[in-house]
């Protein structure tokens, strides 16, 4: 099973999708503004994608610029922001299997499928 956690007005999350379609999966999609991910979930995706907490935040987003640019912060305290505010979380992040990763650029799909 396929799952895409999507934001379908973000263009690269579309475009993410469309090349998981066009492989012949039909994954499942959760919208992650309306069902955010938890924080083990979080732990995991980054585990997973060798990331830090930080490395996932979407730097280029209003609240980001206003409330968090400029600040250190824990990896835990990173991780509690982008549960309390789920649009922080850098979307599509695509997993199959035990396999993640983040659809920057959407073509990083493919290696995973």
């Amino acid at each position: 099973m396929i799952r895409i956690y999507h934001n379908p007005r973000c263009r690269k999350s579309r475009e993410t999708l469309q090349i998981i379609k066009e492989m012949g999966h039909e994954p499942q999609i959760i919208e992650y503004l309306k069902e955010p991910p938890s924080a083990d979930e979080i732990v995991g995706f980054l585990d997973k994608m060798d990331m830090k907490p930080e490395d996932l935040i979407r730097k280029g987003e209003l609240l980001y610029r206003k409330e968090y640019k400029g600040k250190t912060m824990r990896d835990e305290e990173w991780i509690e922001a982008m549960i309390k505010n789920p649009v922080l979380i850098e979307r599509p992040i695509v997993i199959s299997g035990d396999r993640v990763v983040l659809g920057r650029p959407s073509e990083r799909v493919r290696d995973i499928l």
